[in-house]
């Protein structure tokens, strides 16, 4: 089989685990590769980005920013990738580097879960025409420049005029983001295997902003309904600047993110451990 590598070069204990796991498969004869950025540190041949999906199994070693650099360069393939855990939160890498081996096997060998993620498409409108579209597997977010004021961002669902939300910007999430900046700015923890997109203001200047969760195919179009200049990403990944006029629209994409998963509680679990749920107050430093 072909595996491809994707590691935080930031973090020494990923960089020895990717390698391990890359002399593990090769001496198992299978032909191990790495993106560009890991290359420099990881003891691989660099693969393409325009060809890095062409593999069977992807490998992301570190945290969950890891992983979706993993999913931007492989997600037109919907190849699948396993998270290996080297990070903060890692609520989508799904192993530890202790049980690197044991996951390749099962996957190696036919056993492996693959769960399907939703994921999202962002366009930016240029006076009503479609002028760049972007992906996430985790959010897409709408906000004001570092040095703009708060602006007021205006909200339609499917045709409908919904409300507007004096704020520093708004979120599109997807269940699985809803662990990520959706969390910090408020919005609900929604279980990945739902199918919905989540709205959530940022610091919204308003007593009755309240999140959305809303059905998959629902279509949610973005304006800026005040001066100061605005910027589009998705997963921290992109970024795009609107002018005047500019509009964007968002809904369910058509492609997924394929996450191999280890344990089925995996995201419940995560939960308890990530947020402190499950310890007492005795366990508490």
């Amino acid at each position: 089989m072909r595996v491809h590598f994707v590691a935080n070069t930031y973090r020494p204990d990923a960089i020895s685990s990717a390698n391990e796991a890359a002399q593990w498969l090769t001496s198992q004869g299978h032909t191990v590769g790495t993106d560009s950025e890991s290359g420099r540190h990881v003891e691989l041949p660099v693969v393409p980005n325009a060809v890095f999906g062409q593999a069977d199994l992807v490998v992301a070693f570190g945290g969950d920013g890891t992983l979706i650099r993993a999913v931007h360069l492989c997600a037109d393939q919907g190849t699948p990738i396993l998270g290996v855990y080297h990070g903060r939160f890692g609520f989508v890498t799904q192993c530890t580097s202790d049980g690197v081996k044991g996951c390749l096997a099962e996957f190696l060998a036919g056993r492996s879960v693959i769960e399907s993620r939703m994921m999202l498409d962002a366009e930016l409108l240029r006076a009503g025409q479609p002028v760049a579209r972007v992906s996430a597997l985790n959010e897409t977010v709408l906000q004001r420049a570092v040095v703009a004021r708060m602006m007021t961002f205006e909200v339609t669902v499917d045709g409908l005029d919904l409300t507007n939300y004096p704020a520093d910007g708004v979120i599109v999430a997807t269940p699985t983001g809803s662990t990520a900046y959706n969390l910090s700015a408020g919005g609900p923890i929604v279980d990945p295997r739902v199918q919905a997109l989540i709205v959530t203001a940022i610091a919204p200047h308003t007593l009755n902003s309240r999140t959305l969760v809303l059905d998959k195919n629902s279509v949610i179009t973005l304006k800026v309904d005040s001066r100061g200049d605005a910027v589009l990403s998705a997963d921290g990944q992109t970024r795009l600047h609107l002018l005047s006029g500019d509009e964007v629209r968002v809904c369910k994409s058509d492609r997924v993110t394929n996450l191999v998963i280890v344990d089925k509680n995996d995201f419940l679990l995560k939960l308890g451990q990530r947020l402190l749920w499950t310890y007492s107050v005795g366990d508490l430093p």
